[in-house]
């Protein structure tokens, strides 16, 4: 995505804020064809600056206010914000992506991201007020089989991916994890998470 913001520091060390995003979507909203609006595929809408900014309540607010369904996928605990707009939408889903059960092994891939525990406990109040929730194990970090037990009673379904950026192979390699990125450790580790969630009673849509 970088080739196409004209940014020359590295990626990580540059935020473009589309201050004008909702009033754009406040003008398209009424021209477009009703459907399931991802939020977000590139981006984590929930980064630090939507603090400050609130592009995505805004944003948020007008799809309820037009009754479209969302599918809202975030790191970080600030969704918890927008609780009140959550319970007006007609369908809208919320997830956490959460990646390992090991703290540590979350710090070595996603040192800038919210703890495990934060995002378990912000998944679980989500659930607990009566928002669809799910849980993105994407990409399946070394401990993520570890997860099904402690998303229990949080989540109404997990999606499960393998690890596809090729430029995280140099810290497997690092940390004498290169066995766990291999195909056959991600099927290994898939049907696991998967046999688990049968245990648990949670839906698993595996993405590969």
């Amino acid at each position: 995505m970088k080739r196409f913001t004209g940014h020359r520091e590295p990626w990580g060390d540059f935020v473009d804020v589309k201050i004008n995003a909702p009033d754009l979507l406040n003008k398209e909203i009424r021209k477009k064809k009703k459907g399931t609006v991802w939020i977000s595929g590139v981006c984590d809408p929930y980064q630090p600056l939507e603090a400050k900014y609130g592009l995505t309540r805004k944003c948020l607010d007008i799809l309820v206010q037009n009754d479209w369904p969302a599918v809202v996928q975030t790191r970080s605990p600030l969704v918890l914000r927008d609780m009140d707009i959550f319970k007006k939408s007609k369908d809208i889903e919320v997830g956490l992506s959460i990646t390992t059960a090991n703290d540590e092994i979350r710090k070595v891939f996603e040192p800038d991201a919210p703890s495990i525990m934060e995002r378990l406990r912000a998944v679980e109040t989500l659930h607990q007020n009566g928002i669809r929730t799910y849980a993105m194990i994407a990409p399946m970090l070394p401990e993520a089989e570890n997860l099904t037990s402690m998303l229990a009673g949080k989540v109404d379904y997990i999606i499960i991916d393998r690890m596809n950026y090729r430029h995280a192979d140099r810290i497997y390699e690092k940390h004498g994890w290169k066995e766990k990125n291999t195909d056959a450790y991600f099927k290994m580790i898939g049907n696991r998470i998967a046999n688990d969630c049968l245990r648990w009673g949670i839906e698993c849509r595996p993405a590969y």
